[in-house]
C-alpha cells in the first residue's frame, strides 16, 4: 500500500453508481497502459468506495452490477482502465514534463535528418514541438505520442526514421569484457566467436545514436574494434 498523502482519485461512474480508489498517479498511469503491476503497490487502500472523502465504501449490489464480482482487484483494475484519474496540477505538470523528454528523446535517438543523413538534435526538436503546438497528453503511452508528435513535426523538420545494419568486430584483448555491454547498446542480429578470441556480429542500431554506438566500439575496444555499415533500414 501507498501512503494516503501520494494518492490521488481514480473515479469511475457507470449504471448510475461511482466507484472511487485511491492511487498513486504514476503508477496508476503504467498499469493503464498494460504494465504487470501488483495492484497493493498502486493502492492506498483495499477498498473500492463510492465517496472516498467521506470514507463510504460502494456496496455490494453496486459492485456485482457493474463489475460482476465484489472482489477489489479485478474492480480496482476496471476502474484504472476505464475511469478518470485526478492529478494535482503539480503532478499533472510533471508527468507531462517526463512524457516530453521521453518523447524527444526517442525521436533525437531514431530519427533523421534526411537532408544531412544526421539526427536531430534534441534542442532543435523541443522548438520544433514548441512551433508545432504539440500538446502531450500524460495519460497516452510514450509510442502513441511520438507517432503524434512526428506527424505534428513534418511540415517544420525534415524527419525519417531509420536503422543501421553494422557488422562489428572486437579483438580477442577486449571481447569478454566487451561482450555484455554490446548486447545491451544494439539489437544482435547474429554472433560468432572466432578461432582467435575476437567476437563479431551483424547488428542494427537506430540511426540517431551512431556517432554515440562508434565511440562506445572504439572504447570498449581501446581504438582497435572495426564497425562496417552493411545497410539502412527504413
Amino acid at each position: 500500500m501507498i501512503p494516503l498523502d501520494r494518492a490521488v482519485m481514480a473515479r469511475l461512474e457507470s449504471h448510475g453508481e461511482r466507484f472511487e480508489i485511491a492511487v498513486d498517479p504514476e503508477l496508476a498511469m503504467k498499469v493503464r497502459q498494460g504494465e504487470e503491476i501488483a495492484i497493493e503497490d498502486v493502492v492506498a487502500a483495499d477498498s473500492v468506495f463510492e465517496n472516498f472523502a467521506h470514507g463510504e465504501r460502494a456496496s455490494e449490489e453496486a459492485l456485482m452490477k457493474v463489475f460482476g464480482t465484489t472482489d477489489f482487484e479485478p474492480a480496482a483494475r476496471r476502474i484504472l482502465a476505464k475511469g478518470e484519474i485526478h492529478l494535482t496540477a503539480d503532478q499533472r505538470r510533471r508527468m507531462i514534463e517526463d512524457k516530453r523528454r521521453k518523447v524527444i528523446t526517442f525521436i533525437s535517438r531514431h530519427a533523421i535528418n534526411p537532408q544531412t543523413k544526421l539526427p536531430h538534435p534534441p534542442q532543435r526538436i523541443e522548438l520544433a514541438m514548441e512551433e508545432a503546438r504539440v500538446n502531450i497528453d500524460p495519460f497516452k503511452h510514450v509510442d502513441e505520442l511520438v507517432k503524434e508528435t512526428v506527424k505534428a513535426l513534418r511540415p517544420i523538420l525534415p524527419i525519417r526514421f531509420e536503422e543501421l545494419r553494422l557488422a562489428v568486430k572486437i579483438p580477442a584483448d577486449h571481447a569478454p569484457r566487451a561482450y555484455g555491454e554490446m548486447q545491451g547498446a544494439a539489437t544482435i542480429e547474429r554472433e560468432e566467436w572466432l578461432g582467435d578470441g575476437s567476437w563479431v556480429c551483424v547488428c542494427r542500431i537506430p540511426a540517431g545514436i551512431q556517432s554515440d554506438f562508434y565511440a562506445l566500439v572504439n572504447r570498449l575496444s581501446k581504438g582497435d574494434g572495426q564497425v562496417k555499415i552493411l545497410d539502412q533500414v527504413y
